[in-house]
Parts: structure tokens; sequence; C-alpha cells
């Protein structure tokens, strides 16, 4: 069941980045990090939704943007119940050839393909930033629908001053595909999953990796047991 249909220019923005990972998949999914090989902070919060999600016995969790599936089934090893979703048919076919063992589904993260209440968690790992700010409100709208009372949502992302970057290439390689990435200030992204409907129960804000120039926050939320529908 579906609550959020998805209009003409969300439509259109959504083709771009199908096919942009389409392009990239293979090169992406050599070279993006196991989650166990990353920091201990990011690894730290993985463990405390898995633990949360786990504990809840609320339903499965959703890997909204799951890419080839290494998150996914890196919470599978941490005792979580977990499918993964990515609109990149292709990023579907690495992780179901990767992990054949685990549920992986093509789809966008603003239409999940599940009923009301049915989940038990959301994880969103680096997957919102290619979203238009303004059609934010839509994705957590939709986690928040999908998850059942008491279920929660791991979001992170890097974040910044309102700031929109367009590359022209990929990973790895350099594949040619365009990819445009917003970067919204942390309190704003608090202040929109508040309007869906969630209560944050902690959150982190991690300096610039070697490399990088944007810090990465991280939002664990929860969906009210009762009352609190936006």
């Amino acid at each position: 069941m579906n609550s959020f249909p998805l209009d003409e220019h969300a439509g259109a923005h959504l083709d771009a980045i199908r096919q942009s990972y389409d392009t990239v998949a293979a090169d992406y999914a050599r070279f993006v990090k196991d989650p166990g090989a990353l920091d201990p902070v990011s690894r730290a919060v993985l463990a405390a939704f898995a633990e949360l999600v786990a504990s809840s016995g609320l339903g499965p969790t959703a890997d909204v943007g799951c890419g080839p599936g290494k998150v996914t089934a890196y919470l599978t090893g941490l005792g979580v119940h977990a499918f993964g979703v990515d609109l990149s048919p292709r990023m579907i076919e690495l992780a179901r050839a990767a992990h054949p063992e685990l549920r992986f589904e093509v789809g966008p993260m603003s239409a999940l393909a599940a009923g009301d209440g049915e989940l038990g968690g959301v994880l969103a790992f680096y997957s919102t930033h290619h979203l238009p700010p303004a059609e934010l409100p839509r994705a957590y709208g939709e986690f928040h629908r999908a998850l059942a009372p008491g279920g929660h949502l791991l979001l992170v992302t890097r974040v910044g001053e309102e700031e929109h970057q367009r590359r022209t290439y990929g990973y790895g390689d350099g594949d040619p595909a365009p990819f445009d990435s917003y970067r919204l200030p942390a309190d704003r992204i608090a202040e929109l999953l508040e309007r869906a409907g969630f209560a944050i129960t902690a959150q982190t804000l991690q300096a610039p990796e070697e490399g990088a120039k944007r810090p990465v926050a991280g939002f664990l939320a929860r969906k009210p047991a009762t009352g609190n529908v936006p």
C-alpha cells in the first residue's frame, strides 16, 4: 500500500537517480566499504539501531537505498530481520548475487511496498541526500506510515548549509553519470522528522573524515506507540 502517489516531477528525478546508479553499480560495489570496516562511531550507531529493532519484535527492517546489500547483510549478522530496497535494478541484481539468502526488491523509498505499520525498523544509511529538500517530507512520511507504532528509524547523512552539489561522474573509475546531492543543516533534518511524526531519541554529529568536507549526522528516531499522527 502506497500513501504517496509519485508526481511527474518526482518521477523524472527518480528516473535520473536510477539511471545513474545503474551505470555505476559495479564500481560502487567495489568502492564502498563493508560496514565492518567503518569508523567506530558509525558501527556503534548501527549496532544500537540493530539492538533496538531486534528487541522490539515489531516486524522486519527495510534498508532503503540498500545499494549492493552490504549494510542489509551487516544488520542481518547483528540479529535483525532485514531486507533491502533500492531504486536501481542493477544494484538489486548485485545485492541478490552477493547475498542470495536475503530479500531485495526494486522500488523508491518514497513509495515502499509495505502495508501501514508493517515494519519494525527503517534504515536510511547515506541514501536520502539525492532527494531535493522539497521531497524529503514525502519520504519521511512514508517511513512513518510503514513503521509499526513503537518502530525505529535510523537516518545517517552528510549535512551542510542548504547546499546543492552536482557531480557528472560516478565511483571507482569515474563512470560518467550525473548525481545531485543536497546537504541540509542537522537541525533542519530533525525538524522535518519531527513534523513527519517521529520522536528523535538520539543524535550524533561526526567531524568529516579524512578526504571529506562535510560532517555526518545520525538520527535515531521512534514512531510513538500511540497518537502523534502527522
